[in-house]
């Protein structure tokens, strides 16, 4: 099975989503959007964007 998008709302009533690992673990969370639109656009961009993302080390 594949990890998956979660989609939820959070107590001040804005949308979100978490990825989740096939063990369950939470691997990604959203900023909070203001509609359900917006979050699943933000899953989709995330869908799309992911696969070709660089991985680039910072200093903190």
């Amino acid at each position: 099975m594949a990890g998956k998008f979660e989609l939820h709302t959070d107590s001040a009533g804005k949308y979100r989503f978490r990825l989740k690992a096939t063990n369950g673990q939470v691997i990604a969370t959203s900023q909070g959007y203001e509609s359900k639109k917006s979050a699943l656009n933000g899953i989709d961009s995330v869908k799309k964007n992911a696969p070709e993302a660089p991985i680039v080390e910072v200093e903190d």
